[in-house]
């Protein structure tokens, strides 16, 4: 009965191996906050220079995060966060951009 021992997790979107990862859990969370944090802040047009840098942060962490990831609920977050993260730095970038007309 092997089919006891371990259960089917197969379907769900959310399956895990049962294992603890706690750097790609904590990559994926940085990176739905950073994605978030991005996203809200970019529909404020002085706010620009936090939304790009976190925006850009979100998705460098995100790119890292997928490269590591092993489950498919890992995946998933990091695709949401570096979604919402690339739309906050692209807004950001046409409302001023990193350095804010600095250079």
């Amino acid at each position: 009965m092997a089919q006891a021992l371990h259960p089917n997790v197969a379907g769900s979107l959310f399956a895990t191996d049962g294992k603890h990862r706690p750097l790609q859990d904590a990559l994926m969370g940085v990176t739905l906050v950073l994605g978030v944090l991005s996203f809200i802040t970019s529909f404020f047009h002085g706010l620009h220079l936090l939304s790009s840098w976190t925006g850009l942060v979100g998705l460098v962490i995100g790119i890292y995060g997928q490269w590591i990831s092993v489950t498919t609920r890992e995946r998933f977050g990091l695709v949401v966060g570096m979604g919402a993260s690339g739309v906050g730095f692209l807004i950001s970038m046409a409302n001023g951009g990193l350095f804010g007309g600095l250079f």
